[in-house]
């Protein structure tokens, strides 16, 4: 593959030989994704000198502007496999991204949902980093529309969790109500007929909540607590709690010694 008799720039063939190299990881990273948990050996403790950190920012900058610029030869979708790994790895170095902060990761998910949009499983951590990391939501609800347009049901039975986080981040950090309806309505249609399709009336019944209150309380309640519930990430979990308890949730306790979120009925 790389012996052609067109000539490819040196970078471009490096990419192309380690994206072959790590198809396997990729398939399994691809079934088994999670978030970087904060005792994670994604998540690095150590110290960096600022000057460092910034030349290693401006190189990877570097790099995805050379990979959004570049054929990929048919490669797309190992491509955006390796993408997603670098990003694993950028977004797990915590004392970096003290640093730089985490602006490259709308290069990084603009890369990946351009080039293989049917990988449903990304779509998290699109929202969770675009949305709460580099408060972008309008920027991850535009990527993610990239996954809606191509998706079904019928490629993925989980595809309709792109739209439910789509509604999601148009609902509580957008404020597009009339987006956030439709987006529920056809997360509701996706997850019919799947093994998911109980959560169906949830998605229907938030839809037609939002019609008739679009300011609801229990709805935005409800909306965060998914939030909190559905991710890993530690600043994740604790923007979703503070959102919760401004809303007037209340944290309660289980006879098992696990936390419950409660949002009294005098409140709403």
């Amino acid at each position: 593959m790389v012996a052609t008799k067109t000539k490819t720039p040196n970078w471009q063939n490096s990419l192309i030989n380690l994206a072959v190299a790590i198809t396997t990881l990729a398939g399994v990273v691809s079934f088994q994704i999670i978030w970087p948990s904060e005792d994670s050996p994604l998540k690095q403790k150590t110290v960096v000198d600022p000057a460092d950190a910034e030349k290693a920012e401006q190189k990877e900058a570097l790099q995805l502007k050379l990979l959004k610029a570049a054929p990929t030869f048919g490669f797309d979708n190992l491509i955006a496999d390796w993408v997603f790994l670098q990003f694993l790895q950028y977004f797990g170095d915590d004392a970096a991204r003290n640093q730089t902060g985490y602006s490259l990761s709308e290069d990084y998910f603009d890369i990946i949902t351009r080039f293989d949009p049917r990988w449903v499983d990304t779509y998290l951590f699109l929202s969770n980093s675009l949305s709460i990391y580099e408060a972008k939501p309008e920027l991850a609800v535009e990527y993610m529309t990239r996954g809606t347009d191509v998706l079904s049901p019928e490629i993925d039975p989980k595809a309709w969790q792109v739209w439910r986080l789509k509604g999601i981040d148009q609902l509580l950090l957008v404020g597009d109500i009339p987006g956030a309806i439709r987006s529920h309505e056809m997360a509701a249609e996706w997850a019919d007929n799947t093994s998911d399709q109980e959560l169906s009336s949830l998605f229907r019944n938030t839809a037609e909540f939002l019609k008739q209150d679009p300011d609801s309380k229990l709805i935005r309640f409800n909306a965060w607590l998914w939030v909190y519930y559905q991710t890993r990430d530690k600043r994740v979990r604790e923007r979703a709690k503070q959102e919760i308890l401004e809303l007037g949730g209340e944290v309660k306790m289980t006879k098992e010694g696990e936390m419950r979120f409660v949002l009294p009925k005098s409140g709403e």
